[in-house]
């Protein structure tokens, strides 16, 4: 699959990946691994190998790209968790590939993980949940115009890349929040408004129903007030 600068994980809204197809009822795991897997992202946050869910989702983006498509939601997670664990000195990466190997894998099998050689500092945590008081007055109030933003695709992002340079409005206004393009970094949890916007369907895409619109939240950064004559 061919990726820009965004990175794989950005896919929302692209096209040519066939219809959402459900498995009946679905289960919370489909294999005994998928379990453990979500027991050591609760056991990882807790024993401080990352402290936030914001760092913990930008390691996942960071896993390798053919993975990311291939080894499925918790496989996801698992090159993620195997990343922050090697960037936080709990083991080495050569460690990790030693084990697989030692339990049967096969040689040849790609690795997920890819920890930086230096890692992002760990700032400390304000307090529980991510909703903050407000520094400043929102920038935007109900119904006003907005363009979001490009992204530069450096680092972690909640702006889909769709919606990059679509024009919406404000629909809600939801006071500051924890911002996850800092805190995914250990530069800080920096609070900023968060709004949703709503943007027409075919604002953003050509072929779709008429008269439909799409929420996003999306924070004040990401935004662009528009004067209209």
């Amino acid at each position: 699959m061919k990726t820009d600068e965004h990175g794989v994980h950005d896919l929302g809204g692209r096209q040519g990946f066939g219809a959402v197809r459900r498995d009946g009822e679905e289960k919370s795991f489909h294999g005994r691994w998928e379990a453990s897997v979500f027991a050591m992202a609760s056991v990882g946050q807790v024993t401080s190998a990352w402290n936030n869910v914001d760092r913990f989702r930008h390691a996942v983006e960071r896993i390798d790209p053919d993975a990311y498509m291939k080894h499925g939601y918790y496989g996801r997670w698992l090159g993620g968790i195997e990343t922050l664990l090697v960037e936080a000195g709990v083991i080495s990466q050569e460690e990790l590939n030693q084990r697989c190997l030692d339990l049967g894998a096969p040689q040849e099998n790609s690795v997920a993980a890819r920890p930086k050689l230096k890692a992002d500092p760990m700032a400390a945590v304000a307090g529980p949940w991510s909703k903050r008081p407000e520094q400043k007055s929102p920038d935007f109030k109900l119904r006003d115009t907005v363009v979001a933003n490009a992204g530069n695709g450096l680092g972690h992002t909640r702006l889909p890349r769709y919606v990059w340079g679509k024009e919406g409005f404000i629909a809600a206004v939801h006071g500051a929040w924890v911002f996850p393009d800092t805190n995914a970094h250990g530069l800080g949890e920096c609070p900023q408004v968060l709004y949703t916007v709503c943007f027409k369907s075919t604002e953003l895409f050509a072929d779709c129903e008429q008269q439909t619109s799409i929420h996003l939240d999306l924070f004040e950064p990401y935004l662009q007030g528009v004067e209209h004559e």
